[in-house]
């Protein structure tokens, strides 16, 4: 089959695009920036890019018309705690425009559990888009789940977070409230499985793994999992601001997230039956199971996709612009030195960041992430997806990859911390074997100036040991 994959980049997207391969399908991936989806070479050679944005204007020039079914992934949760229902009620929309002249029949849609009348924002903007969804001239199926738990999930992240980081949890009362957690592995099956299937067309589904279980208890069957003693201290009350606030400072999540899953943790998420797997003769495994699996795959640093390399900069919706550094109206701190070992210096620039940290004054550099965090920023909590491997569009830190070519021996990087300005720090090897560094800073306004000015000292100290570190080490 022909297939259309929106989403193509995202978390879920990454997952399902090498089990839909290996069925045979041909894949056209659509994607709003060509240069921030990361595919393997081989992987790059046997799929189609189509770039599209279904938040703006239709557009259906050059639109592929001879497909056969496609999935809907797109979700906007991570990108405002105000509008993101209407942006995911636009983009479904505009999906059913693009679609109606192609030959599709069938559209596969991942969405929430939803099972009570009250419900949060964010599962009534999943329901609204089914309801949009189902207005389009083909044939739909909609899977419905929950926490989804996999190396790299935004819901795993954050519970490793928890229980890694704080051997005693004061919590709030919702972590009574029950949920069925499913692993990566049975949505990815669920997805390809349920392709083509007249049985599940025009109907919705829930799925879930095995156990019913509350927050607290997936908290501590995780500190089981890895062996590690929890104590969790249940409050009766802890308001929805204050509990966000928590998930941001203690975990890896942007306050925007952090919001709109507290505000979800408050409803119940259980399934209401276990149709789809009779149906597909699919059995899930548990929750215990999929936490070993997924960290199977981290030490392996074998993890295909993170949430956390969604674009959380709403300048950054384009990388193309930000590739060409400018060269006018631009301060600069340019650094460079002969290598004795090239080779060895380029791993180490492809190391960069996360528990590798900056070669020099790492102390500093949580510091400077800190402050970040404190005025609403990324800070460093994100890490990296790969110990050593780095694509456009990854996640860095508080740094996001611009460009990246290890051929080349060039790595890009553009801030997303909080800065008044625009900055970027670029890494280049030339034929004579000696790296340059060059941070470079388009200041806004006399604020930016004199923020710059105010950091000389420490990007004196910084830059140097950094590119002397990355060379001898």
């Amino acid at each position: 089959m022909k297939i259309l994959l929106t989403g193509a980049n995202g978390y879920i997207g990454l997952r399902l695009l090498p089990a839909l391969l290996e069925k045979g399908h041909e894949v056209i991936c659509c994607v709003r920036d060509k240069n921030r989806i990361s595919l393997d070479p081989e992987t790059s050679k046997r799929v189609t890019l189509y770039e599209v944005d279904f938040l703006k204007e239709v557009d259906t020039f050059g639109f592929p018309k001879d497909i056969d079914a496609a999935y809907y992934l797109i979700h906007s949760m991570s990108a405002s705690t105000r509008d993101f229902d209407e942006l995911e009620a636009k983009a479904a929309k505009n999906f059913n425009k693009y679609v109606e002249e192609s030959d599709v029949q069938h559209v596969v849609y991942l969405s929430g559990i939803v099972n009570e009348d009250n419900l949060s924002k964010h599962l009534s903007s999943r329901k609204k888009v089914e309801e949009i969804l189902y207005e389009g001239s083909y044939n739909l199926t909609v899977l419905r789940a929950g926490i989804v738990v996999g190396s790299g999930s935004s819901s795993f992240e954050i519970i490793r977070d928890l229980c890694e980081k704080l051997p005693v949890m004061v919590a709030p009362k919702w972590l009574k409230i029950k949920i069925q957690p499913i692993a990566i592995r049975d949505v990815i099956i669920f997805l390809s499985e349920v392709l083509g299937n007249k049985n599940c067309y025009n109907q919705s589904f829930d799925i879930g793994g095995p156990d019913i279980l509350t927050y607290k208890q997936m908290l501590l069957k995780y500190a089981k999992v890895r062996k590690l003693r929890l104590w969790i201290i249940s409050v009766p009350v802890m308001s929805p601001r204050l509990s966000s606030y928590w998930l941001y400072f203690v975990t890896s999540t942007t306050y925007k997230l952090a919001v709109n899953l507290v505000d979800s943790m408050r409803h119940e998420v259980v399934a209401r039956d276990n149709k789809l797997q009779d149906i597909l003769n699919i059995q899930p495994i548990t929750y215990e199971e999929a936490i070993k699996k997924a960290f199977i795959k981290i030490e392996q640093n074998l993890v295909i996709s993170s949430w956390k390399d969604s674009l959380v900069a709403g300048r950054l919706s384009n990388l193309k612009g930000y590739i060409q550094v400018p060269k006018y109206g631009c301060l600069k701190d340019e650094q460079s030195i002969n290598l004795d070992n090239p080779e060895r210096a380029l791993e180490n620039v492809w190391s960069i960041g996360g528990s590798k940290g900056w070669y020099y004054g790492n102390w500093l550099w949580k510091v400077r992430g800190f402050m970040d965090q404190l005025v609403g920023g990324v800070g460093l909590r994100r890490g990296r997806t790969h110990a050593n491997k780095i694509s456009a569009g990854d996640s860095l830190d508080f740094w996001r990859v611009l460009y990246a070519d290890k051929e080349e021996k060039r790595l890009l990087l553009f801030a997303e911390m909080k800065v008044p300005g625009e900055a970027w720090l670029d890494f280049c090897i030339d034929e004579n074997n000696v790296l340059h560094q060059t941070a470079t800073f388009r200041p806004k306004g006399l604020f930016g100036r004199l923020y710059w000015y105010a950091m000389l000292p420490f990007h004196y100290f910084i830059f140097k040991g950094m590119i002397t570190n990355i060379a001898r080490n």
